[in-house]
């Protein structure tokens, strides 16, 4: 019945508590201090792929396998779950490779609803060496079992802030940093193909345009507003210029695309819209596809700029 209860987001948020599967996850978990709670396992050898320090400070349950494969949510079950305290990422021991390879480049999730997609892009954000997820009210909840098992660890590698409203979003931020968007609403786009589901980009009028590299701002209102009062944002392509340190990204949701709230914010610090062209006629990327394509050319940017940089300090000093 516990186990069952975990899988409920209701009961998650009461009690503080998340359902774990497998030794990957749970073994990540353990690894990066998460604080194990009950730990149910079909054979004692599952034990021994674990922490065996970590593992003293749960409640070991042996139960028959048929049991796991009640409770599972996996195809082919391994015979071990973990309930653990909800983690606190303030509270979190992530792994020193993913600390040493962390980027000023945080990613915003807008109403990112399939467990699927929130996975894959938690994912994607830990590859990239993000340095932190900012989760805002309306996404899917990280710890539903779906977005864990996409996830594949990513949960345990990088700090994930989620149920955030607008108006908190900026106490998470450094100082100093510019908030850009990734939309597909491009000015350049022929006529009929900017009503698609926002995430990614419709493709640009021409091989021409597709060159472009003067960023082109999109028109505006005489008071600098769009329609229904929605800031109107600079657009160029991804992959010109634009990770400057501290920068952040965000991702718009798979139904509704970016909320006027991200735009605002994304005005308020100055920044873009990122558009990635894709061929006349294709629909829209998924969100998932836009926030790999887009974090990690932002973590090309941002590493192509810290060389530079130390290229220009190693220079000698004329005497």
């Amino acid at each position: 019945k516990v186990v069952t209860l975990a899988k409920s987001k209701k009961f998650r948020d009461n009690h503080g508590k998340v359902l774990l599967e497998g030794h990957r996850l749970i073994k990540d978990a353990l690894e990066a201090g998460a604080v194990p709670q009950t730990l149910f396992f079909s054979t004692v050898g599952h034990l021994k792929l674990l922490p065996e320090a970590e593992i003293k400070r749960a409640s070991l349950v042996k139960v028959k396998f048929e049991d796991i494969k009640i409770w599972s949510d996996l195809v082919t079950p391994q015979g071990l779950l973990g309930i653990f305290s909800k983690p606190d990422p303030a509270k979190m021991s992530y792994p020193a490779a993913q600390l040493a390879s962390s980027l000023p480049l945080l990613l915003i999730c807008d109403n990112i609803r399939d467990p699927g997609n929130l996975g894959t892009i938690l994912r994607s954000a830990a590859g990239a060496g993000c340095h932190k997820v900012l989760l805002t009210k309306g996404c899917v909840d990280p710890w539903e079992p779906k977005v864990l098992r996409a996830g594949m660890g990513a949960h345990f590698r990088v700090p994930i802030v989620p149920n955030l409203d607008w108006e908190s979003v900026p106490t998470n931020f450094p100082a100093g940093i510019q908030v850009c968007v990734a939309d597909n609403n491009d000015p350049d786009a022929p006529a009929g193909n900017t009503a698609l589901p926002r995430g990614a980009a419709s493709a640009p009028a021409s091989h021409k345009t597709a060159l472009k590299s003067r960023p082109r701002a999109a028109p505006e209102h005489q008071d600098g507003q769009g329609a229904a009062g929605i800031p109107e944002l600079p657009a160029q392509h991804y992959y010109e210029d634009w990770a400057r340190a501290p920068v952040a990204v965000v991702i718009g949701g798979e139904t509704h695309g970016l909320s006027g709230a991200a735009l605002q914010l994304a005005a308020s610090t100055g920044g873009k819209r990122l558009i990635i062209p894709v061929v006349p006629g294709v629909d829209s990327l998924n969100s998932a596809i836009a926030a790999g394509i887009v974090l990690f050319e932002g973590k090309r940017q941002l590493l192509w700029r810290h060389k530079q940089e130390d290229d220009r300090q190693e220079l000698p000093v004329p005497g």
